[in-house]
């Protein structure tokens, strides 16, 4: 697999400051990693594709840490909020990982961005937003036009090879960071 070493080693330093770095009242019991996109959309993939990669590899190997979100399950626009209300009603204090594709500026496209806030799911489509997460990963998988309808051609014809090479890293990095705790 071709990886940007550097692209990699910053998500890696990034994801564990802020998922070591986690402050709350009580310690989080579970991890659930919502993995948030469409497999019918080649950009907007990028959820699924890393949810798939990283039910791989956790499966059987950890009681506290789950997957919401694969090329199999989706997590998307039509299931989202059932979804989210069943990461609250069925875990205890759980510890949302959110992970979604982005659109951004040309120069952008490439970048993954992690940070410890809440991520606005369905902003570039400008339908229904919702906030979620105590981690948020965003891969920038096409440019952002900031017109709905162009959006959604701008995410239909992402480079399938910088939304794989994005899902790589990302499921890579947080593999490892989890399996070296």
């Amino acid at each position: 697999m071709f990886r940007n070493d550097k692209i990699y080693s910053d998500f890696v330093s990034d994801f564990t400051r802020y998922m070591y770095g986690l402050k709350s009242d009580e310690p989080f019991k579970e991890y659930i990693f919502l993995c948030v996109g469409s497999d019918r959309v080649l950009g907007d993939s990028f959820g699924p594709l890393v949810g798939e990669k990283l039910k791989n590899s956790f499966i059987n190997k950890y009681n506290n840490l789950f997957v919401m979100g694969t090329l199999e399950k989706p997590v998307c626009a039509t299931n989202l909020e059932t979804e989210i209300n069943n990461i609250y009603l069925n875990n205890k204090k759980p510890c949302v990982i959110a992970i979604d594709s982005a659109l951004s500026s040309e120069k952008d496209i490439g970048k993954i961005i992690v940070n410890n806030q809440k991520i606005q799911l369905g902003k570039s489509m400008r339908g229904k937003t919702r906030l979620i997460g105590d981690i948020s990963i965003r891969g920038i998988v096409a440019k952002d036009y900031r017109i709905p309808t162009s959006n959604f051609k701008s995410l239909q014809s992402a480079s399938l090879y910088t939304v794989m090479q994005l899902a790589d890293i990302v499921a890579e990095g947080i593999t490892n960071t989890i399996k070296y705790k």
